[in-house]
């Protein structure tokens, strides 16, 4: 269980830097119409983008410990902190003031965690059957039909619509990846190939992932990044707790459920409330004109 959560929070720190890295590349590349793939090569060409990229793959692959050890509603309450990371890192290295919400939202953020983290119990195994590896497949698709309309919305409609749809989308990942079948050790692993390209949950992972990146990049470009953000957080934490409860077994410790509730409330809300600090630029450069 302690592999678990030093995971989740490692996966967190990484999230919370690319997530800096990443609004600064895609505030400075060309606005596309739609939802346009074309977007993703564009934002290729920078290297804040790749760097954060290469980062959320270094907090998917801690997720993935965290998730095959550790209750869902605990560990994406856990990587939803990544807000409170951003803001703690624009406050050292941009001179982002954190001003008195700021703060209490902090707090809230770790208290909320310190009562998670209190409540978690390694999470008990259970058989998924094959029928609902094709509804978390499904339901990636859905999404990404339902994403092409939406990305035609303008403004503070299209920047929320698109966050939720992206917040759904590793939603779906993380749900994805607790079905993964086989023992997914660094040992065992290779000898998994076959049976992860038979799973539906492996490709429900890739399509899930595909639609979040797209649909979040996008949604930066149509409004606000805390209108972006807060329905991303929301849906990333609350559908795949929703879902491990109802469907994969999780619970917290025997007479702590009260307290796992009110830790990933608390936060939830926590993270959400720091969700303007998404909105990272760089410093403008100093003036050095004659005169």
């Amino acid at each position: 269980m302690l592999l678990g959560l030093l995971a989740a929070s490692g996966a967190a720190l990484s999230y919370g830097v690319a997530s800096v890295l990443e609004a600064v590349a895609t505030r400075r590349t060309e606005t596309v119409e739609g939802l346009d793939p074309r977007l993703m090569v564009r934002l290729l060409r920078s290297w804040q983008y790749v760097l954060g990229v290469a980062l959320d793959g270094l907090g998917f692959l801690l997720s993935l410990v965290a998730v095959r050890t550790l209750p869902l509603f605990v560990v994406q309450s856990v990587v939803a902190s990544f807000l409170a990371v951003t803001a703690i890192l624009g406050a050292i290295f941009l001179s982002m003031r954190l001003g008195r919400g700021d703060w209490i939202g902090l707090g809230v953020v770790v208290l909320g965690l310190v009562l998670v983290g209190a409540s978690a119990t390694s999470d008990s195994s259970v058989d998924v059957s094959r029928a609902e590896q094709w509804g978390v497949l499904a339901a990636a698709a859905l999404l990404a039909v339902l994403a092409v309309p939406l990305a035609k919305l303008d403004g503070a409609a299209g920047a929320t619509a698109l966050g939720a749809v992206a917040g759904l989308g590793y939603g779906v990942t993380a749900v994805a990846s607790r079905m993964l079948p086989g023992d997914l050790s660094l040992d065992h692993i290779a000898g998994e190939i076959d049976t992860l390209l038979a799973s539906p949950a492996t490709y429900a992972l890739v399509v899930g992932g595909a639609v979040a990146m797209l649909t979040y990049s996008v949604a930066l470009q149509r409004g606000s990044v805390t209108r972006a953000t807060a329905p991303l957080v929301v849906g990333e934490t609350v559908a795949p707790a929703v879902v491990g409860l109802l469907l994969l077994g999780d619970h917290a410790r025997p007479g702590w459920g009260p307290v796992a509730v009110a830790g990933f409330v608390l936060a939830v809300v926590g993270a959400v409330s720091l969700a303007r600090h998404g909105e990272i630029t760089a410093p403008a450069p100093a003036d050095t004109s004659p005169g």
